[in-house]
């Protein structure tokens, strides 16, 4: 339908450029208590990052280098450690300078006893004071933003559940598609995160892409292809690929990690971020669909084949990119 291509059309074009299409990888503010006010302080940076940023630790102001700081690649950023003298951590200012959306941030502070502090940090919330003991509302919504953040900042996990919801087509169909997605990635983001299974991550971004290319194909096909499993059984198609980009989702919480003993309510707060997200996202959709509605009769037959065939280049792109960047 022409108001559907237009609806593909106008999410393509939000899309700002091929070089964003993996979520941002968050940046990592460790600071680890070893004795007598000594700190190994961890800062970690991620290779892909939105333009015209430049995340900063801001340590405590009692804070002083005791050595020469080590810098290295690991995995998909730069990590620099060192040692500072800081003194007492509990109720000092912690954060990250520099932030800027999609860019989330993540503190986390160990104190000598071992008890564990971490809190995901935003362009409007910088900074943490260290508590003596974390709280657990503290340790939801902070990744309940990480969650929300990740999705939103994921062209190739938005333009999917795009795909699903014109794929749909009704409102019933839509919300039996995206709950069967959410299922999906449900399963799978549990069990990376808690170490069941893992997959590397070079092969789950290529699949996803693929995933895009796959839906975005079906979605071109003509009319009469409306008996295929994909059309008749969307929830299906969505389950089994749901399954894939769960394994995606949990990339950006092992770069975060979790706190230790709250292990359970982080991951389900993530969760929790991640569907906030997507129910936003398709609410927009939707609410874009029915103000176009009027334009409907002005546009020509062809224009719904034109962004359809965009999202199809874009997933397309996203491959090649993908697999030279496994197999460079």
């Amino acid at each position: 339908m022409p108001l559907r291509a237009m609806l593909v059309l106008t999410v393509v074009a939000a899309l700002r450029s091929p070089a964003v299409a993996h979520p941002l990888a968050p940046v990592l503010l460790e600071l680890r208590e070893i004795g007598d006010g000594r700190v190994n302080v961890t800062w970690k940076v991620p290779l892909l990052r939105a333009r015209g940023t430049a995340p900063a630790p801001a340590l405590p102001a009692t804070c002083s280098g005791l050595d020469t700081p080590t810098t290295v690649q690991e995995g998909t950023g730069v990590v620099t450690r060192w040692t500072a003298q800081c003194g007492n951590l509990v109720g000092a200012r912690v954060g990250i300078e520099g932030l800027a959306d999609p860019l989330a941030g993540v503190v986390r502070v160990v104190l000598g006893d071992g008890v564990a502090t971490q809190a995901v940090l935003t362009a409007g919330a910088p900074s943490i004071t260290v508590p003596e003991r974390p709280r657990p509302w503290d340790i939801c919504a902070s990744y309940v933003r990480l969650g929300i953040g990740h999705i939103l900042s994921g062209p190739d996990h938005l333009l999917f559940v795009l795909g699903l919801v014109l794929l749909a087509g009704t409102a019933r169909r839509v919300l039996g598609t995206v709950t069967a997605f959410t299922l999906g990635h449900s399963i799978t983001l549990t069990l990376a995160v808690l170490g069941v299974t893992a997959i590397p991550v070079r092969p789950v971004e290529l699949a996803i892409a693929l995933s895009v290319l796959a839906l975005a194909i079906e979605l071109a096909r003509d009319g009469d292809a409306r008996a295929t499993v994909m059309r008749r059984h969307p929830w299906s198609m969505a389950l089994v690929f749901g399954l894939l980009h769960g394994f995606g989702f949990a990339g950006a919480l092992r770069e975060a990690g979790l706190p230790p003993g709250d292990v359970p309510l982080a991951l389900f707060a993530f969760n929790v971020g991640i569907e906030v997200g997507q129910i936003a996202f398709v609410a927009a959709v939707l609410v874009v669909g029915r103000l176009l509605l009027p334009l409907r009769p002005a546009l020509p037959a062809w224009s719904r084949r034109v962004p359809v065939y965009s999202m199809g280049v874009l997933a397309a792109f996203w491959c090649f990119e993908r697999a030279a960047a496994w197999w460079g």
